[in-house]
């Protein structure tokens, strides 16, 4: 009853907080605006503080917006049906099938083999592999392919368990390495995440100008590789040791078990050949889409090509004397895959929508105009509002909203406008706060290993350490890679 009578306080106060933004009003917002404003802020209330379920929080919209007026129940369900939604579905159905068939234990194995067993390496390890791909790879394909092997080595580890070990550490701070080094990975090039390519699409739409790839690597590199390592000692060298060492007798333990799993069965070839399908679309998607034009491949289409895959194809080994052949993923699998994240994040995308919509977002553009006397101050806030903006608004949608505002700012102050354009589009990326933040977020809060506030105090520390990085790149790499 204590816990009950906790949340129930908890849910007043979201509600008493967000009464009292609407009756106080201090950004004498309009009806539509301060109606948005104030169920954003008592959602996000409930989604901190864990009061109620988040997917339930998330379907909040679903009532309130058609009931107060803000969006009909069409617009607003649409949300929930958003093409990131079933890339999601996608990815997990693809870790459900390597699970199934055991593949993830195998391929779990081999990268503990390759990175010892203490677990300060294993985490390094997937930051610095997850980092790399993602620079080359969309972040959210990125965690996609990473996230179920993690779940294999978290799997796997725990099975050898040390005295006096923190397996919770571990099991934690390998999911959020696998979000935060997508994320940070992606800030390297122009093609690393959907935000970047969005300001670059806008910014060569409008000057008519390619911006040098290489330039932006020399300015967005240092950033995403200093990031990457402070994301390392933030989680494992301070806030979340796991105290797991290498040791002989598991590295012996181990290499029996890789012995015993023999040679690879029929369903984990078709499994992987799916994986390496998917994984290889996803990869060379652009390349494909340049040299045809027949048809147009996403990241969402792959996805759920590769599901579908997974139902048609069969395992290639009886499951039962009476009867055939199963396909590699049955309907019942699904029963263990996370839908309530698919929920989460269909209320962060309807919540994001509708803030746009109601004209809160050129609210705070106007707001930073009245600090243009000072660029550097400028800067430093553009990069401030933009990463915690993007906590809780998609960072595509963001970084399209938010071009044309600072090029104006830029326009107006006659400075180059990737003085404020690319620390607003990196900043969009480096959301780590809250799982709505970005997909690769919510990706790896489904896991179950991660709990709210501990996201959210990695996210904050490592957002203080964004906001540097970046304000200090813009203003000394950008005149340097960047000429006007």
């Amino acid at each position: 009853m204590a816990r009950a009578h906790r949340n129930l306080w908890l849910i007043f106060t979201g509600i008493f907080l967000a009464l009292v933004w609407f009756f106080v009003n201090p950004l004498a917002l309009d009806s539509t605006a301060l109606k948005v404003m104030s169920i954003s802020i008592c959602m996000i209330f409930l989604w901190i503080s864990e009061a109620m379920p988040m997917p339930v929080v998330a379907i909040i919209p679903l009532v309130l917006f058609p009931l107060l007026g803000i969006s009909t129940i069409e617009s607003t369900a649409a949300s929930y049906a958003n093409p990131v939604i079933f890339l999601f579905f996608g990815g997990f159905m693809l870790g459900l099938a390597i699970e199934k068939w055991n593949l993830h234990k195998r391929i779990a194995l081999y990268i503990i083999h390759l990175t010892g067993t203490g677990g300060d390496r294993i985490v390094l390890g997937f930051i610095l592999s997850t980092g790399l791909i993602s620079m080359w790879l969309s972040n959210t394909a990125t965690t996609m392919m990473m996230y179920p092997i993690a779940l294999s080595v978290i799997a796997v580890m725990s099975h050898h368990q040390q005295q006096g070990a923190n397996y919770r550490n571990f099991n934690m701070t390998i999911m959020l390495a696998i979000a935060y080094a997508s994320n940070i990975g992606g800030i390297a090039t122009i093609i690393g995440t959907p935000p970047n390519v969005a300001y670059v699409g806008y910014f060569q739409q409008k000057y008519g100008v390619e911006l040098d790839f290489l330039g932006w690597m020399l300015v967005c590199l240092p950033v995403s590789l200093l990031l990457l390592a402070a994301l390392y000692l933030v989680m494992v060298k301070w806030l979340f040791p796991s105290g797991i060492s290498t040791n002989t007798n598991s590295l012996t333990l181990l290499h029996g078990e890789r012995q015993a799993l023999g040679r690879m069965t029929i369903p984990e070839k078709r499994v992987l050949g799916v994986f390496l399908l998917t994984a290889s679309l996803w990869i060379f998607r652009s390349m494909i889409n340049g040299w045809q034009s027949y048809v147009k491949l996403d990241d969402t289409q792959i996805a759920v090509f590769g599901a579908i895959l997974l139902f048609l194809i069969p395992s290639g080994q009886r499951e039962d004397e009476n009867e055939g052949q199963s396909s590699l993923l049955e309907w019942s699998d699904t029963s263990r895959m996370a839908w309530g994240i698919l929920l989460l994040f269909g209320g962060g995308i309807c919540l994001a929508k509708a803030l746009e919509d109601a004209g809160l977002i050129a609210v705070l553009g106007q707001w930073l105009g009245s600090y243009s006397s000072g660029i550097v101050i400028l800067i430093l806030l553009i990069t401030i509002l933009s990463i915690f903006i993007s906590e809780v608004m998609s960072n595509v949608a963001q970084v399209i909203v938010f071009a044309p505002v600072v090029t104006s700012m830029a326009e107006a102050l006659q400075i180059n406008p990737l003085w404020l354009g690319i620390p607003m589009t990196l900043a969009a990326s480096c959301a780590g706060m809250l799982p709505m933040g970005t997909p690769p977020n919510a990706i790896v809060f489904a896991s179950n290993y991660i709990r709210m506030k501990d996201m959210v105090l990695v996210g904050f520390i490592m957002n203080l350490i964004s906001i540097v990085l970046i304000t200090l790149s813009t203003m000394y790499l950008v005149p340097l890679a960047f000429k006007e």
